[in-house]
């Protein structure tokens, strides 16, 4: 016979839980994209990048000690701290102690796409559009001119 083994169980270890924002990563993103102003130096430089941004976040939520890390200048740099400072977390507690947190986030400046202008014209033969019909023309197809225009 064998001897019994004692299976202990495992005691599940916690690591330090960081705040959450509420919504998950999805709605941190359209936050961000929602409340972002793109400066207008960059647009005016067509500056596109990334700005990296180091902060800490309270035991209450509120995001504090925000700076910029890797930055682009042109008015990225505040634009991005301004919208970091805005965000607000779920509280955040470890091990029953409130904590601080230290959190880092990039923040894309993508220049806005362009829309095309588009310009369609057309045209048909001078007799028609005033409304004279003849028996001759009546036989004739009639004929349309379009111009199509994208900037």
């Amino acid at each position: 016979m064998s001897p019994k083994k004692t299976h202990k169980k495992k005691k599940e270890k916690k690591f330090i839980e960081l705040p959450r924002y509420p919504g998950g990563a999805t709605a941190f993103k359209l936050f961000i994209r929602n409340n972002l102003d793109y400066p207008k130096e960059a647009l005016r430089e067509q500056i596109e990048g990334k700005v990296y941004v180091k902060f800490k976040v309270n035991n209450l939520g509120k995001v504090i000690d925000a700076e910029v890390r890797k930055g682009l200048g042109y008015g990225c740099d505040e634009e991005a701290l301004r919208v970091v400072k805005k965000l607000i977390y779920e509280k955040a507690k470890n091990r029953g102690i409130r904590v601080t947190a230290t959190m880092r986030t990039t923040i894309n400046f993508r220049l806005p796409k362009k829309k095309p202008s588009v310009n369609i014209t057309y045209s048909t033969p001078k007799e028609q559009a005033e409304g004279k019909k003849t028996k001759e023309k009546a036989s004739k197809p009639v004929v349309y001119h379009y111009t199509i225009r994208i900037n």
